[in-house]
């Protein structure tokens, strides 16, 4: 009778050892995901501020080529009106030329 007890105390032992030990392998698995989870949320995050970095760098290179478009066609604009008055300037020489020689 006091080996069955004993047989029975050490089963009960046993038990309670095997419960334990799951509880812990449940706790160290929940930690692990809980480690990954926020381990892959964290790159989703990286992620997300490197393609936000990536549009910003394409939006100021698009912005600075417009710019530079616009100055180009300020300079053309330019160039254009200093022909046009260089033309109106070689009308005009040609017209006085054309009055003086008309006066001799």
């Amino acid at each position: 009778c006091v080996a069955a007890a004993g047989i029975a105390v050490a089963v009960a032992a046993a038990a309670a050892t095997a419960a334990a030990a799951a509880t812990d392998t449940a706790a160290t698995d929940g930690t692990a995901t809980a480690a990954a989870v926020a381990a892959a949320n964290a790159d989703a995050v990286d992620a997300a501020d490197i393609a936000a970095a990536d549009a910003a760098v394409a939006t100021a290179a698009a912005n600075s080529t417009a710019a530079a478009a616009t100055y180009a066609d300020a300079v053309d604009a330019a160039d254009t009106a200093a022909t046009n008055a260089d033309a109106v300037d070689a009308a005009d020489t040609a017209a006085t030329n054309a009055d003086a020689a008309a006066a001799c």
